[in-house]
């Protein structure tokens, strides 16, 4: 059975992100002026290229922690392979 994790730790994201060719993003139609909008990983050769675009892990942190959100990912899926799984979700208070 694949497990899922829970972290808010910076470094813990990063590498597991990067260890999968993923990079920080924001989606295009959520950006309101300064407001970066709605954060996500994004993972080339899938369906985020029209409406995500690259932004860097400073902003990625800083929404991250100005939303108050959580970073839920996985290793590996049931069968053993490196899983991509990834979600962001509010902090329990």
């Amino acid at each position: 059975m694949a497990t899922s994790t829970i972290t808010t730790d910076h470094e813990t994201i990063r590498k597991w992100v990067e260890e999968r060719g993923g990079k920080p993003a924001a989606v295009k139609r959520t950006r309101k002026g300064d407001e970066i909008g709605i954060i996500r990983i994004d993972f080339p050769g899938y369906s985020g290229e029209e409406s995500l675009e690259p932004i860097s892990w400073e902003e990625f942190f800083d929404e991250f922690e100005d939303s108050k959100l959580a970073f839920v990912f996985q290793e590996e899926t049931e069968s053993g392979q490196k899983s991509n799984f990834n979600k962001l979700v509010k902090r329990e208070e």
